[in-house]
């Protein structure tokens, strides 16, 4: 094998990150040393999930722990791991080059308060870099977990442009960082400093953090060098002790460790859950969206560990996918130290846990709706949309979910949804039957629906579902505390009680004298329109398109087109105010032409008011232009 140093150049946005670290991101230096931690950490954790399909990795050493050390001659600080270690190929994919969408999000979010983008470098999955905070050299020498001792490898690098790989020579398999402080780092040569800094951010790390035992004081008071090591955290697993010997300090800087956030959470739950199934939960929701939310290859979540050994982190398995945004750690005290993922798709006691854990956190959501509606706002705005979807994934727990839905209503002053389904409902009409909502692709559209006219006449309150999710929402919550929900874009519009036998009686009459006038219009847009009918529901528009009651919504259709979607194409049904003066104006246009140009003109405004888009804009403006020259003339 090859002992030869090669040197290679670092990916391009590693080199950005690294110009950041270097010469911007002074505050809370700190954090360098929690983030290398957290990564010994983590490779513990995967050395544990490894050997248990192959025991003979712990064979050389079975006690897994991390080691802290410095050399103030020498001006260098010492992370070591007995972990799983690392490959060549895998040094140059985790450190030379950063391959996921995470470096450029780190980029996007930056706020140029050096304090806070300090703190966003563990959420993004780049902490290692952080050494380069207050090193000028780094050296990370490393073996593979089942690797021969000659096949070590040493990465090292100044923070510039390139690094150096050689192979070497490493009896213990892991991983050890060896920081070169620059000048004026000294505190971290300092023993009660980074004492100080482990219990800070790490105290809850369930691995043992070693450094040099503290020297003591002989019978002359002389000062003594400390033998050995000694363990500088609690080193057990927090979520393990008793609810009582934990403060809120020590849940939130656990939430920042699994969470890699830099944020409180905004609740937690911890509780020890017995019978059938025996499991511990502590389970968070965080307080800000994480940036990779939306994206379906995340793998981030809730971690699985059985009897303390971490198994996986997957959030699907053990949560459904409308509360991806929850983190924590569940540890059950039943399944098999060989838990597969295979297993865990047909494993009833997976069920149960993540039932079980689903109502915790709904439960946790219920409770800051009611007591904390400030922090539950603040929730909505982050989850709020993730939270819809569990209306049409979640059926058992439809109704809970339905509880904690916001919207804006026609009621609201400003934007916010603050609109709960209850609230709308406490607030109905006498002798209102259904809950009616409008969908629309913004919030000023939806506000000036024509579909909304004869509901402000009456004052009848609307909700506004303007997000993409609320489609989903609308065609899988159907009622809600026996109320229905009904949209005001769809159907023939009912009423009920809210109109009086005049309002009846003037329609018919309406309906009839509007005959004639229909007839036309309908001629006119034949092949456009499924119907052509007379309406209550408007009161200054002269027109607007309604669909079928079991129809897909117009909103719906351009949705789906919007992502490439076949979508058979509904016809509308156009519903005209006869009491317009355009309406009039067409009942009594001579000329057949104009009168046909009125009836597009009419349809193709419809269509704008709603959000739609005309197959032929320029027909539409020589319409437009002709009309008005004609009435000018």
């Amino acid at each position: 094998m090859s002992t030869q140093k090669e040197t290679l150049g670092f990916q391009t946005e590693v080199k950005q990150l690294l110009h950041l670290m270097i010469h911007s991101l002074y505050s809370n230096k700190e954090i360098f040393l929690r983030e290398l931690i957290s990564n010994a950490s983590d490779a513990a954790d995967k050395l544990r999930f490894e050997s248990m399909a192959n025991p003979a990795l712990l064979d050389e050493d079975g006690e897994l722990k991390i080691h802290v050390a410095f050399d103030a001659a020498a001006r260098t600080l010492t992370i070591s791991d007995n972990g799983i270690g690392m490959t060549r190929d895998e040094v140059i994919e985790n450190i030379g080059t950063i391959a996921k969408s995470g470096t450029r999000n780190f980029f996007e979010s930056l706020t140029g308060d050096a304090q806070k983008d300090a703190n966003l470098i563990g959420q993004f999955g780049v902490g290692f870099y952080s050494a380069f905070i207050v090193a000028d050299k780094v050296t990370l020498t490393t073996r593979k977990a089942g690797a021969a001792h000659n096949e070590g490898i040493r990465w090292e690098s100044q923070g510039h442009g390139d690094y150096t790989l050689e192979s070497v020579e490493k009896a213990g398999r892991g991983t050890e960082v060896v920081l070169h402080l620059k000048e004026g780092e000294d505190e971290f040569l300092n023993d009660w400093r980074l004492r100080q800094i482990v219990r800070t951010y790490s105290d809850h790390i369930s691995l043992p953090i070693e450094m040099q035992a503290q020297p003591t004081r002989d019978e002359e008071g002389k000062e003594v060098p400390g033998e050995g090591f000694e363990v500088v955290n609690q080193a057990s697993a927090l979520w393990a002790r008793p609810k009582n010997e934990i403060s809120e300090e020590q849940y939130k800087e656990f939430y920042k460790h699994v969470a890699h956030d830099f944020t409180d959470p905004l609740a937690w739950s911890h509780a020890r859950v017995e019978g059938r199934q025996e499991y511990t939960e502590l389970l968070y929701i965080p307080s800000r969206a994480p940036f990779d939310l939306y994206d379906r290859e995340r793998k981030q979540g809730v971690k699985l560990y059985v009897r303390r050994v971490f198994i996986m982190e997957d959030t699907e398995k053990l949560m459904p996918h409308y509360l991806r945004f929850v983190r924590g750690v569940i540890d059950s005290s039943d399944l098999p130290l060989n838990v597969s993922r295979e297993i865990l798709q047909q494993s009833k006691d997976i069920d149960a846990i993540r039932s079980g854990c689903v109502k915790k956190v709904l439960g946790m959501l219920e409770d800051l709706a009611q007591n904390d509606q400030e922090k539950y706002a603040s929730f909505w705005d982050a989850f709020g949309q993730v939270i819809k979807e569990g209306v049409g994934e979640d059926f058992a727990n439809q109704e809970r979910i339905a509880k904690l839905l916001r919207f804006t209503s026609t009621a609201s002053e400003g934007d916010k949804a603050d609109v709960s389904l209850a609230d709308y409902v406490s607030r109905m009409k006498e002798g209102q039957e259904k809950i009616y909502f409008i969908t629309a692709e913004t919030l000023s559209a939806a506000r000036n629906s024509p579909h909304l006219e004869v509901f402000k006449k009456k004052g009848v309150e609307v909700l506004l579902l303007t997000d993409r999710v609320d489609e989903w929402v609308a065609s899988s919550l159907h009622q809600f505390e026996g109320k229905s929900l009904q949209s005001v874009a769809k159907g023939e519009l009912d009423l009920g009680a809210l109109e009086d036998e005049s309002d009846k009686e003037a329609q018919k009459h309406a309906e009839e004298a509007a005959k004639p006038v229909i007839g036309r219009i309908s001629d006119a847009l034949a092949g456009k329109v499924k119907e052509v009918r007379a309406t209550s529901r408007l009161t200054d528009s002269p027109a607007c398109l309604v669909v079928g009651e079991h129809d897909m919504s117009a909103n719906l259709e351009r949705l789906l087109k919007s992502v490439g979607q076949q979508v058979d194409a509904v016809k509308p049904i156009l519903e005209i105010n006869p009491e317009h003066v355009l309406l009039k104006r067409l009942s009594q246009e001579q000329d057949e032409s104009r009168a046909a140009d009125l009836a597009h003109v009419l349809y193709d405004q419809a269509l704008l008011a709603e959000g739609g888009k005309l197959d032929d804009p320029a027909t539409f403006v020589k319409r437009i232009n002709r009309l008005m020259l004609e009435l000018t003339a």
